[in-house]
């Protein structure tokens, strides 16, 4: 049996006029160039803003200093990211974890949801700057564990709460079902919950991704190493060089679009059957 196209044109081609049905690429550069012409739009009106008011660096520093600053500052910049990178990476892969085992432990026992639930709440209100001394404290201030830590407590309450929703949010008919059959609890939560949590446990992975980059980068500035982006940061900023500090958000800034791709990829490939990825592809 053949594999049908997911591509509504795909069955009119040969019916519709040459060049009326788009190609790959240019449906793909109809769906990005937007955002390709504002981003380059802003660093137009940053640079000739810069400029016109004559604003001094260590206010606002252009463009196109920055990237003057990042060329110089290439293999140091960069390897500062490396740091900072694993550490975020390394807490989102621990909070993760933890927060997928506490999910599905307060989803098999609700007595657990009951008593757990208010403490990851508490969990979930603590602010970094509160935790990053304390983490220094445990795990040493110039281990990496101990910024993984930090980005570990950031992202677990916002995961944890999705995972633990989608894991309930089944429909009666469903469970029903598998009860029907004498299904035992693991076979309902492989073959109902997981499938059904799954769109809830990316939307969190994609914000925590996004969370893990930032709390890295605060956890370091209440110390630790010295070859990460938080103390490349301030050490520029304290110095009144803020073309290179900016470089390094800029730096911290790719690093975390690459780990929100990175999910976005993952979530592709495990679950392509959702409605949201199909509508993707077609407009793609």
């Amino acid at each position: 049996m053949t594999q049908q196209s997911t591509d509504p044109l795909a069955a009119f081609e040969d019916d519709l006029p040459l060049g009326t049905v788009p190609s790959r690429g240019r449906r793909l550069i109809a769906r990005y160039a937007p955002a390709g012409v504002a981003f380059i739009g802003v660093l137009v009106i940053w640079e000739l803003f810069v400029t016109a008011a004559n604003i001094q660096s260590f206010i606002l520093p252009a463009p196109s200093e920055i990237a003057s600053a990042f060329f110089e500052e290439f293999s140091t910049i960069w390897s500062a990211g490396w740091t900072t990178l694993k550490e975020a990476v390394g807490g989102l892969v621990i909070g993760l974890i933890l927060a997928v085992s506490v999910s599905v432990a307060m989803v098999q026992w609700k007595w657990l949801e009951e008593g757990a639930m208010p403490v990851a709440v508490a969990i979930g209100t603590v602010p970094i700057v509160a935790m990053a001394p304390i983490m220094n404290a445990w795990f040493s201030v110039t281990s990496l564990l101990s910024k993984m830590a930090v980005v570990a407590l950031v992202i677990f309450f916002p995961v944890m709460v999705n995972t633990v929703r989608g894991l309930n949010d089944v429909s009666a008919e469903e469970v029903e079902l598998m009860r029907s059959f004498a299904a035992p609890s693991r076979e309902l939560l492989l073959r109902v919950r997981v499938p059904n949590a799954l769109p809830f446990f990316f939307s969190a992975l994609k914000v925590a991704s996004a969370l893990s980059m930032i709390a890295a980068v605060v956890a370091e500035y209440f110390g630790g190493r010295q070859d990460a982006l938080g103390p490349y940061i301030l050490q520029k900023a304290g110095l009144l060089r803020f073309p290179e500090a900016w470089a390094g958000i800029g730096v911290a800034s790719i690093l975390g679009i690459a780990i929100y791709s990175a999910v976005i990829v993952v979530e592709r490939m495990v679950m392509p059957w959702h409605v949201s990825l199909r509508t993707l592809q077609d407009d793609v």
